[in-house]
């Protein structure tokens, strides 16, 4: 070995040294969380892998940005083959990978180009970044300097690799697959190639081992952690909560107070936050001016997972995650509307962790907003959250010959009214038309009547899980000693909780929402509806419905069958903004800030449609009552789609 390679050896063994210790450390701080089971469902994680961290799908869906990311990303996996190559000729001088024989031309012909891929997305990056930031990169907080420091580190490692190879030719040999280094060869004499091939290997080999070293403390841990967090991305049905197991003795405290209390996957998250701002920018409370960021509460989680490891087991720390360092008011900002996670390009699972921040408040210190006493104690005696008496909560189905399941016989579909369907004046239109619709169809349907009780899906969103399994637990047995198969529901909350979340408690059904069971019925002849055109729609999606559930057709099919123009809002289907009532908010005064549900009207108003569609009754209070505020009321209603359904087959 040369005095350069023996000089080389050290300072990559030292240089992976380094590396090592710190990312044991990293792996280490993870022990800090709780255990959770990610390791199943091999085949489907790989997948995962494949399509959002190799297909970059989610970023992606910013295009500009996602493009510039997907060649980086891409020039960084071809790369590496490049960076190894170097690292062997510095171990043993006239190192290549030329013995591949026919699969080297094409691999530098790719380095080079993909090389040149990344050099022009970098400096691109680099505009975005210094001269025109885009606005969820504004946000106070966002480390500017940190990125701007590693777009200057790849930049060196690009322009060194082409100056490297481009001296080599000069020394060996001209290699017209690395047209990019051809070209630049030239810039060099002969004379002076040697020196400039050994400065230029050393900043290729120093700033790709610097490189190394930076990013485990760098916002750009992502960089390592990204490819693992898809992998144990959570694979359980979209948007349902873990239960927690309120029997387990062992237990001292319920939900999360601190980074202990919640998993290792949690606190990967944290280290997994790129910080883009996709989340944040997508926030409806943040957007609304709340003080809520979810990118700010993943970041506060790694903050504080640093700080606790740092701290060890002398002394400890006086700190904890709530209170020091995420506030109440930011937690209980949230809609729950999971446009954080549908942005999120790494599958950090914002909503999972504010929930049990919320958990920890309610359920181990009962500190929760004023509003909330009310619902909760609705809850408890009345099995609804607002204030209304239990006997009354068939009231709507009087004179209306509505079955229920204790008349006996075995109807084909359970229709689970909701509480909004049963107790709100408004909504209870919306059961009447769809019950109605039911009977025209020849659906054999019953209802439970008051043998129905609240979902759990407030409390559950709330904090309050006790409360919440009390109402899952008796529903479950009543649904159960009914031998119910099948479930249509108006109320998407209703669909998330049922469908999704019930089987954590023995209660397994087909649950189907009524846009997607009028859809059926129409298809299969069984309501016929006039054509005429007598309105534009623009449809609202309800993020329970569209994000949570992944329905979006749907309604839209059913606006198209009932002759209705339809037009878009700018936010849309996945990209939908929230109506402002989710995550408990309905029962919540927004003290901070534009109103949510004023934004979204804002929004529908400005398609110039005089029908706004629903398919929530959340969804349809706040859209009715910012109709009402920006003094709409004559010009625009406000309609479920069953209602316009109903209003069709009339019409026919």
């Amino acid at each position: 070995m040369t005095v350069q390679s023996i000089l080389f050896a050290g300072v990559l063994i030292a240089s992976l040294a380094m590396f090592v210790r710190r990312a044991g450390h990293l792996i280490g701080y993870l022990k800090i969380g709780k255990k959770e089971d990610r390791f199943d469902r091999v085949g489907e994680r790989m997948a995962n892998v494949l399509r959002i961290a190799f297909g970059q799908t989610k970023l992606l869906r910013e295009p500009v940005a996602g493009i510039l990311h997907f060649l980086v990303f891409w020039g960084f996996v071809i790369l590496l083959a490049a960076v190894l190559e170097s690292i062997g000729e510095g171990l043993i001088p006239g190192f290549s990978f030329a013995f591949l024989g026919p699969l080297y031309g094409p691999l530098v012909f790719l380095e080079d180009l993909f090389g040149l891929f990344v050099t022009i997305s970098v400096l691109i990056y680099l505009y975005r970044r210094v001269l025109s930031p885009p606005a969820r990169l504004q946000v106070s907080g966002h480390s500017k300097w940190d990125a701007i420091f590693i777009l200057s580190m790849i930049l060196v490692v690009m322009v060194t690799m082409f100056g490297q190879n481009a001296t080599r030719m000069l020394l060996t040999g001209p290699d017209e697959a690395r047209f990019v280094s051809l070209a630049i060869s030239g810039w060099f004499s002969p004379e002076t190639a040697e020196t400039w091939y050994h400065l230029f290997f050393w900043g290729h080999m120093l700033a790709v081992l610097g490189f190394l070293n930076y990013l485990p403390y760098s916002k750009h841990l992502h960089v390592l952690t990204s490819i693992p967090n898809v992998y144990f991305s959570d694979l359980n049905p979209r948007g349902a909560l873990k239960k927690i197991d309120l029997a387990d003795e062992s237990l001292t405290k319920w939900g999360a107070t601190d980074v202990e209390d919640m998993t290792w996957k949690q606190l990967l998250d944290g280290y997994t936050c790129t910080e883009c701002g996709r989340c944040t920018a997508a926030c409806p409370a943040h957007t609304t001016g709340k003080l809520l960021s979810p990118r700010k509460i993943i970041v506060d989680i790694r903050s504080r997972t640093f700080e606790k490891a740092a701290a060890g087991d002398e002394g400890g720390s006086p700190h904890q995650l709530l209170d020091n360092f995420i506030t109440e008011q930011e937690l209980w900002a949230c809609t729950s509307c999971m446009a954080c996670v549908q942005e999120c390009p790494v599958m950090i699972e914002h909503v999972d962790s504010i929930v049990d921040l919320r958990r920890g408040l309610v359920l181990n210190e009962s500190r929760f907003p004023e509003e909330l006493k009310a619902p909760f104690s609705n809850l408890e005696r009345n099995f609804t959250p607002w204030g209304f008496g239990h006997a009354a909560r068939a009231d709507w189905a009087e004179g209306k010959e509505i079955p229920r399941m204790s008349d006996g016989g075995s109807p084909d579909v359970l229709f689970w009214v909701g509480c909004a369907g049963a107790y709100d004046a408004r909504y209870r239109k919306v059961t009447e038309a769809f019950s109605e619709l039911m009977k025209m169809a020849g659906v054999s349907f019953a209802i439970l009547g008051t043998e129905e009780k609240c979902t759990g899906d407030p409390a559950r969103r709330m904090g309050n899980e006790y409360l919440a399994q009390m109402l899952m637990t008796e529903n479950v047995q009543t649904l159960n000693k009914y031998r119910v198969k099948k479930i249509v529901v108006t109320c998407p909350h209703c669909l998330q909780s049922l469908g999704k979340e019930y089987p954590q408690f023995g209660g397994n059904y087909e649950v189907v929402h009524h846009t997607v069971f009028l859809k059926e019925l129409i298809d299969e002849g069984k309501l016929k509806m006039s054509p005429e055109k007598v309105d534009t729609i623009t449809f609202h999606d309800p993020c329970y419905l569209g994000r949570y559930n992944d329905e979006y057709n749907a309604p839209r099919d059913l606006v198209n069958s009932v002759g209705k123009a339809s037009v878009e809002m700018d936010r849309s289907r996945s990209r939908s903004f929230c109506c402002g009532a989710g995550g408990g908010q309905m029962w919540m005064e927004e003290r901070e800030g534009k109103r949510v549900n004023i934004e979204r009207t804002e929004e529908a108003l400005a398609t110039n449609a005089n029908v706004i569609g629903t398919g929530c009754p959340f969804c349809m209070t706040m859209m009715t009552d910012g109709v009402k505020a920006k003094e709409k009321a004559d010009d625009v209603k406000v309609k479920d789609v069953a209602e316009l359904v109903l209003e069709a087959v009339r019409a026919s």
